[in-house]
């Protein structure tokens, strides 16, 4: 691994150099290791997450070394650099027609994908559910048995590019047409209503106490999260803008075995 690192992070730096076969290879093995989950962008240790952005640099990297081809599946046909991932069978994968994944992204045994769609560099765990037209962005970490609704958007790091990925933890329900984006982090456990936006400067206000706590960048453990609203003053007056506001935590009665739902129902939220 250490000699990919140095291979990758000196053609980044130096663009020239991937006209060079054998480090076409190097970027190439690097994208087939993140295909097969031996690789990963971001990983958690003991709760910390590292990103490994010369991973993130080869994913980058591997686009100008592609040739444009024509993908044909079925009556579909595709014009793109990037093949699709295959074999899921194999994998222990359950794959619902017109679900895309793109190869370089690894999708654990016993994950779940709608119709939708999984860019390079992604992790999604097992037990995960990605429904309908839910898309996973580059390099987006998504944990075990998460439930992406219908229409969620979880953001990448490459257009544009980001320093770190957008991470769901285990064990997250995030309700439909909610938007995840610029890294932010859902810890484990954590619960979002419909339409809930996030991104890096989205302000996150924990409202179940006496006294409001602020965060941002990451939603805490076991937060049951909805759309929110709070008065800024501009020049031409006071206008409300988007918040997320975190109304209590999950009841120890919700556990795994429950549906995540259960978990916005308790406090009369939509999914």
């Amino acid at each position: 691994m250490q000699e990919y690192k140095s291979i990758i992070e000196n053609a980044f730096d130096d663009r020239s150099q991937i006209a060079n076969e054998e480090v076409k290879a190097a970027i190439r093995d690097v994208i087939a290791l993140l295909d097969k989950g031996e690789l990963r962008v971001a990983e958690c240790r003991d709760g910390i997450w590292q990103t490994h952005d010369w991973v993130k640099k080869a994913v980058i990297l591997y686009f100008p070394i592609q040739e444009m081809e024509t993908i044909e599946v079925g009556p579909y046909e595709y014009h793109d650099k990037i093949p699709l991932k295959t074999k899921f069978a194999e994998q222990g994968v359950r794959v619902v027609p017109p679900a895309t994944v793109r190869h370089g992204a690894y999708i654990e045994k016993g994950a779940i994908l709608m119709p939708s769609y999984v860019n390079i560099g992604a992790w999604v765990g097992s037990g995960t559910m990605v429904d309908t037209w839910a898309t996973v962005g580059s390099c987006g970490q998504i944990g075990r048995n998460v439930h992406l609704s219908g229409g969620v958007g979880i953001g990448g790091v490459l257009e544009p590019l980001q320093a770190t990925p957008t991470i769901i933890e285990d064990d997250c329900f995030i309700g439909s047409r909610s938007i995840v984006v610029e890294g932010v982090r859902v810890r484990s456990g954590a619960v979002l209503g419909a339409n809930v936006v996030l991104t890096q400067s989205t302000r996150i206000l924990d409202v179940s106490g006496e006294t409001e706590v602020l965060y941002k960048g990451e939603v805490p453990e076991n937060s049951v999260v909805i759309p929110g609203s709070y008065t800024k003053e501009f020049p031409a007056g006071n206008y409300q803008v988007n918040c997320a506001l975190i109304i209590g935590k999950r009841k120890e009665s919700t556990d795994k075995k429950t549906s995540l739902n259960d978990a916005l129902r308790d406090f009369k939220v939509a999914t």
